[in-house]
């Protein structure tokens, strides 16, 4: 009996000595050829071939001409445009003027024209951003 708990407490090889004798590198043996698989039957193709992707569409709701207001026709222009274009004016603007934040690139620092359009805010992030603009679109 007392022999059994000894065997049973007695721990296995460990397995990192196996590693260490794998990782040595073997002579090259010759590999045997294996027998070719069984031929498998073709399958038959199916009648309906998938349809070539389709372009997408924008949503209407985006392009749809919005008129700015005041504070923000003074960074976009006046004229009524998309929601789309007046995001990429905004940013060409930012851009322009050098307003992105240097450390974190997801801020803006509104300069005075900005500040208007983000209700006073002197630092906005992108996201921020967009539902801010959205308040001047009519």
């Amino acid at each position: 009996m007392a022999t059994a708990k000894k065997a049973a407490k007695k721990p296995a090889k460990k397995p990192a000595a196996k590693k260490a004798a794998a990782k040595k590198p073997a002579a090259k043996k010759p590999a045997a050829k294996k027998a070719a698989p069984a031929k498998k039957k073709p399958v038959a193709k199916k009648a309906a071939a998938k349809k070539p992707a389709a372009k997408r569409k924008p949503n209407a709701a985006f392009m749809k001409a919005m008129t700015p207001s005041a504070a923000l026709g003074a960074v976009v222009g006046n004229s009524p445009m998309p929601r789309t274009e007046v995001t990429k004016k905004i940013w060409d603007y930012i851009k322009k003027n050098k307003l992105q934040d240097s450390i974190n690139r997801r801020l803006i620092n509104a300069d005075e024209k900005l500040k208007a359009v983000f209700g006073g805010k002197g630092k906005v992030s992108m996201f921020e951003m967009t539902k801010l603009v959205s308040n001047h679109l009519k």
